[in-house]
Order: C-alpha cells, then sequence, then structure tokens
C-alpha cells in the first residue's frame, strides 16, 4: 500500500497506495513510510504524493480505535521526514486530514490540486495532535491560524491554505508531479554538498 521509486537522477518518488481508503493509514503503511524515508539518505530529492482523488484521510479509523492515534510512529515519520539533506516536495493530490498532515508539514514544500482541503479533526475525534505537527503549523501559519484549525476544527479550502502559507503552490491535477519535479531541478543539478548546504541554511 506504500509505493516508491528511484529514478535515475536519484529522485525519491513515495506514494500512498490505497485509494479505495482514501489513503488511510494503518500501522504497516506508517512503518513502511518510516522505513523508507530512513533508507533514503542519499537521495536527491523526494516527492510524497498520493494515489486516487484523497492524499490520504489520516489514521485508518478501526486501527486508530485500536490505539494508532497515539502511536510514536508518527512523530517517528515526520522526524524521519524533516531530518532528511535532501530537497522534500509534499505533492497533494486531494485532501489531507488528521494525522497525514503531520508527513506534508514535516516536507520543505507543499503544493496541492485545486480540490484539497486541509483539516484536522482532532478535537472532535478526542486525540490530541502530535507535538510536532502544532510547532511546525504554527511556524508556517501563526498560532491563531492553527488554533482556527486545532482548536476549532476549521476545514482550509486550497485557496486558504495558500492564502495562509499553509501550501505554497495550487496546481492544475495534471501538472502536479511535473511541478513537483521541476521544483527540484535546481537542486538536483547543483553541487551536492552546495545544495545541501543552502537547504540547511533556509532550514534554520
Amino acid at each position: 500500500m506504500i509505493r516508491h521509486s528511484i529514478g535515475e537522477n536519484g529522485l525519491w518518488t513515495v506514494i500512498l497506495d490505497r485509494p479505495e481508503k482514501a489513503n488511510a493509514l494503518t500501522e504497516s503503511m506508517l512503518a513502511q513510510l518510516c522505513e523508507i524515508t530512513q533508507e533514503a539518505q542519499s537521495a536527491r530529492g523526494l516527492i510524497l504524493t498520493g494515489n486516487g482523488r484523497v492524499f490520504s484521510a489520516g489514521a485508518d479509523l478501526d486501527a486508530a480505535k485500536a490505539g494508532l492515534a497515539v502511536s510514536p510512529l508518527w512523530e517517528q515519520l515526520s522526524a524521519a521526514i524533516a531530518a532528511l539533506p535532501c530537497l522534500t516536495v509534499a505533492a497533494l493530490n486531494g485532501t489531507v486530514a488528521g494525522g497525514a498532515n503531520g508527513m506534508a508539514l514535516a516536507c520543505d514544500l507543499r503544493i496541492a490540486v485545486a480540490s484539497t482541503k486541509v483539516f484536522y479533526p482532532v478535537m472532535k475525534l478526542g486525540y490530541r495532535p502530535q507535538p510536532s505537527d502544532v510547532k511546525r503549523m504554527s511556524a508556517l501559519i501563526g498560532p491563531a491560524r492553527t488554533k482556527l484549525i486545532l482548536a476549532a476544527g476549521q476545514k482550509l479550502t486550497a485557496d486558504e491554505a495558500l492564502a495562509f502559507g499553509m501550501i505554497d503552490r495550487i496546481v492544475l491535477d495534471e501538472q502536479l508531479l511535473p511541478t513537483a519535479q521541476a521544483l527540484l531541478s535546481d537542486y538536483q543539478a547543483a553541487d551536492p554538498e552546495v545544495a545541501m548546504a543552502i537547504l540547511a541554511d533556509c532550514r534554520v
């Protein structure tokens, strides 16, 4: 349910592939994502996307009730993505919900199709969000807007997410992956040491 490929240029593409369940994440999917991102240390760029019309509905509901909602795998995954030395792009092919926001927030850049909605209904479901998700969201969009999403349970449209700074660009559906690849082109063409140094400076 997780596919990944490695291009000749060192570009890793990781795809959530459970479209019949809105790419809802199971424990095994989270564990596989952790393994893939930990293996991607030599990547010259990484794109994270989904198959179908939804990026991810977050935790699989049955798995969440069985304890997945509070699993340490969420923090492990977002930390592994954030620690990658290469430029990372979340290519949101549709709605991103709940804990799946952590993956997107941990990426350096986020682009999305116009149908994308962003929400994190932890208040309604009775779970606390992952600590790093709150910090990264607040750093991107500010504490008041973070409260709007997490405490007030509001759902953002793609336009609102763009205006807030939650995503960086809205693209046509058919241009999602080409745009992500184009955003990585200068990084991949640069001297690896220089590229990583510039990226590290930007992350400070």
